[in-house]
């Protein structure tokens, strides 16, 4: 999580003396702009509270644009965290309050876990399958810092999950469902005894 916190405010300064170079008639919006262009804004608003992250577009270029294409559809309302482990993660985004899974209409992306960001306590990254390239809609973020998801090798053991954001706001939110009671439901274990519903995924551009 300090890691991706370092390697934003290193990009930051960055824009921020090249836009100098280029005059004092720089304004404010236009330093926005180009940070836009490296990170999107996203709320998760769940039936238990708000969650804001910021995606980074430009380490998770694919990983990003999927996410948003989902998000925008209006896919993830109704969707719910249907897999909780305290100290590991909770998961989201693929089924209902019903247990069953809610197909995205989209492709199985490539795995981008190779682009340097790590597991850390706080960040999102994609599930999938034993298949490195099956992720599609289901997420997690990270409950604490969960190393061994990290790529190692371009190989089915080595790949790892991919992280494209970190949560900005609403931790607290994450810390109050990893610590949710847990059973089996649908054939599923892990799963809160009281459903908890993503509600909205609102993308700020």
């Amino acid at each position: 999580m300090k890691s991706y916190k370092i390697r934003t405010l290193v990009l930051f300064s960055t824009s921020l003396l090249l836009l100098s170079s280029c005059g004092d008639k720089t304004s404010n919006n236009e330093i926005e702009k180009i940070m836009e262009k490296t990170m999107t804004q996203v709320t998760i608003k769940t039936s238990v509270g708000d969650i804001h992250l910021e995606l980074n577009n430009e380490k998770a270029p694919i990983t990003v644009e999927n996410f948003k294409t989902i998000a925008n559809s209006g896919y993830y309302e109704g969707t719910i965290f249907h897999r909780v482990i305290n100290g590991f993660m909770v998961q989201g985004g693929g089924l209902t309050a019903d247990m069953d899974n809610k197909p995205s209409g989209t492709s199985p992306i490539q795995n981008e876990a190779n682009n340097g960001l790590s597991n850390d306590r706080g960040t999102i990254a994609m599930a999938r399958t034993m298949d490195p390239h099956s992720a599609t809609s289901q997420f997690f973020i990270n409950h604490k810092d969960n190393g061994f998801l990290n790529h190692t090798g371009e190989n089915s053991q080595g790949w790892g999950y991919a992280v494209f954001g970190a949560v900005t706001e609403g931790m607290e939110i994450v810390d109050q469902i990893a610590e949710v009671a847990t059973g089996s439901s649908g054939g599923h274990q892990d799963v809160p005894v009281e459903v908890i519903t993503i509600e909205s995924v609102t993308i700020s551009e």
